[in-house]
């Protein structure tokens, strides 16, 4: 399992609020942070890759579990 620097549980949000408190969260960090996110919104699996695209980051890493949770692993940039 990657080290991560924190994880953010934004399981039963919809969008906007993941990435928004994706966004929020990963700011207060230093350049080469990892964030673990875990969703449960389907447009997650748009919107956090954008968001990374968009500000950045890198998305290093994005699985869906057998529960429907979307598991984002992000690199501040």
């Amino acid at each position: 399992m990657d080290k991560v620097d924190l994880e953010l549980d934004l399981k039963g949000l919809k969008c906007p609020l993941p990435v928004l408190k994706t966004r929020k969260a990963i700011a207060g960090l230093a350049s080469g942070a990892r964030v673990r996110v875990l969703s449960t919104d389907p447009m997650s699996v748009i919107d956090i890759p954008h968001f990374c695209q968009e500000a950045g980051h890198k998305l290093i890493a994005r699985e869906t579990d057998a529960d429907e949770v979307h598991v984002f692993l992000l690199e501040r940039g």
